[in-house]
């Protein structure tokens, strides 16, 4: 089953919120960069640029993502969810490289920079929004169960890193012009970080391409939902793999032998009722019923 419509529009919502963010800030940036004399703000805002591309990705995944089930997607479409997350993870890692590159560049070659106290301004201005935009998208990700809106919230927060790095380095600069590369060593510092967070999103998302199962907390919590509603004797062949953020399993249950396929039908059906329940992210259940012998139970 996909994420309910109100989740889904929440998500578009945030998206669109960090859209229009970004535009703002893009000007803010070049605006402030350009009249402050501060050429790390102006490759400041070429990542604020890259952030906007991916908000677009994200707009994609989550239109795709969402779509119902079909004849030749009979699983649903969360996997597009999950290629969608993998793209950001790699604009991610490609921004830091990017950044990396041009501090490197700057430490290499002693690039002088004069800033003044407008570039200060942008800088802090970026931080402040990104880190309310951070903040805000991550809880409407976790809230509605949505990875790729939690990956994109970090994305949002690599700008606002970026933006202390020039910060610093703004500061460093005004109060000694000899420590004028003092932003591009923060600068590089902040693309190493930013490297990580794109490795761990890529990591996570090539888990879902290849099925891997959940942590064991997961599995447990699944199998003592199962073994404790009523009629059930034991199980066997627990599956469970995830897609766009969301578990999809299969097991098998055992109930007495002597019960009739309508009583059988009526306790799978609340095996499952008790997984859609208590289980966080649990999006598609497919129970098969077996006969068992009451003294063979668990």
């Amino acid at each position: 089953m996909s994420a309910s419509p109100d989740a889904a529009r929440r998500q578009r919502s945030i998206t669109l919120i960090g859209v229009g963010v970004n535009v703002l800030l893009i000007l803010v940036k070049l605006a402030a960069g350009w009249f402050g004399r501060s050429q790390a703000l102006l490759a400041d805002a070429v990542h604020s640029i890259s952030d906007l591309m991916t908000d677009g990705v994200t707009l994609l995944g989550i239109h795709l993502g969402k779509k119902e089930p079909d004849e030749r997607h009979p699983f649903g479409h969360g996997r597009l969810e999950t290629l969608a997350a993998a793209v950001v993870g790699t604009a991610l890692i490609a921004t830091a490289v990017l950044i990396g590159v041009d501090a490197g560049t700057r430490i290499y070659s002693h690039t002088a920079c004069r800033p003044t106290a407008l570039a200060l301004l942008g800088a802090g201005i970026s931080i402040a929004v990104k880190e309310v935009l951070f903040r805000y998208t991550v809880f409407v990700g976790k809230q509605t169960g949505s990875r790729l809106i939690v990956v994109n919230a970090w994305h949002h927060r690599s700008d606002a890193l970026s933006s202390v790095a020039v910060f610093l380095g703004v500061i460093g600069t005004l109060i000694n012009p000899e420590w004028h590369v003092l932003d591009a060593y923060s600068a590089l510092l902040v693309s190493f970080f930013i490297v990580k967070v794109g490795l761990d999103v890529i990591r996570d998302s090539l888990r879902e391409f290849t099925d891997t199962a959940p942590g064991p907390e997961v599995i447990a919590h699944i199998r003592d939902c199962i073994l404790k509603t009523d009629g059930i004797l034991n199980m066997h062949d627990l599956r469970v793999r995830t897609a766009g953020g969301r578990y999809q399993m299969e097991t098998h249950i055992e109930v007495n032998e002597q019960l009739t396929v309508a009583e059988g039908h009526r306790i799978s059906k609340d095996v499952e009722a008790c997984l859609l329940e208590e289980v966080p992210d649990i999006d598609r259940v497919t129970i098969h019923v077996d006969p068992g012998r009451p003294d063979e139970g668990v």
